[in-house]
């Protein structure tokens, strides 16, 4: 059988003016045949002789086998350009002569032209190949890292409950527990990681956070300069405050903001008064 959407090697069943027809065996039906167009058959492809191609349907929704080396396989992510908006969606570049569709209800967020989407092949109930931004079912789990490691990643997805999803290298699963999500996250963010635990089945925990000592230095600098140039130097609470506003100003949980603070005060860079932080 044919299969649309994926390398393949087929026989070459006989030769026509516009091209050679190819088939699983050299006595393929005429139903079991595809055509690869003349301007890609090899000169010295003849009856009988076996060549890789991939398997589409053109711009007529005609099966057709081309030689040239897609940028997406069926099932397969990668990051593609947005070349056109239409009001049935979007069409992304993927190396061959016809745009994929990506429609409207399988993006995440809008896409403009000149976007670089990460995207996965499938076929839709007409047997068409298309794109979706939704490509959690398409990731890897055979993933090379372990506990420690730096990893990049796209988010491109965020659930309040859960956390954030995160494509790493743009192909294996990877999640932001909602208890490390310290700042706020958008689908297309591109970040660094460090992967803090690697599940039996193979998928990633992260953490956009370096380890604990490290990140406490950070996180210090980082407060130490918002009340610097957005306060005058007077933050008008402290680190009793409420943990949402502490979220909305720093990005940081509450814990990790009374970490920064109280290095901040062991150094002598800030004085608590009155319930207010003072740079020194």
């Amino acid at each position: 059988m044919i299969k649309i959407g994926e390398f393949q090697a087929l026989t070459a069943v006989n030769r026509r003016d516009h091209g050679v027809y190819l088939g699983e065996s050299a006595d393929a039906s005429l139903s079991d045949r595809v055509l690869l167009p003349a301007r890609q058959v090899p000169e010295e492809l003849q009856p009988g002789d076996t060549i890789e191609v991939f398997v589409y349907r053109d711009s007529e929704d005609r099966l057709i086998a081309t030689t040239a080396k897609p940028n997406l396989t069926l099932h397969g992510t990668a990051r593609l350009r947005v070349v056109q908006t239409t009001k049935i969606g979007a069409f992304l570049d993927w190396g061959l002569e016809k745009d994929l569709l990506l429609p409207f209800h399988e993006q995440t967020r809008r896409v403009r032209e000149g976007d670089e989407v990460l995207a996965a092949l499938y076929t839709d109930k007409s047997g068409r190949l298309a794109a979706t931004m939704k490509v959690y079912p398409y990731l890897r789990t055979d993933s090379p890292y372990h506990a420690g490691d730096q990893v990049s990643g796209e988010v491109y997805q965020v659930a309040e409950n859960f956390g954030a999803f995160v494509a790493v290298d743009d192909c294996f699963s990877g999640m932001i527990p909602k208890k490390e999500m310290q700042a706020g996250y958008a689908v297309g963010d591109r970040l660094s990681f460090r992967v803090t635990r690697v599940h039996e089945d193979g998928k990633l925990d992260l953490s956009a956070h370096e380890k604990a000592y490290l990140q406490m230095d950070i996180d210090a600098e980082a407060v130490l300069g918002v009340i610097g140039t957005e306060y005058g130097g007077v933050l008008p609470f402290d680190d009793k405050a409420d943990p949402e506003l502490i979220r909305e100003i720093f990005g940081l949980s509450k814990a990790a903001f009374k970490r920064a603070v109280g290095r901040l005060y062991r150094e002598r860079r800030v004085v608590l008064e009155e319930g207010k932080i003072k740079k020194v």
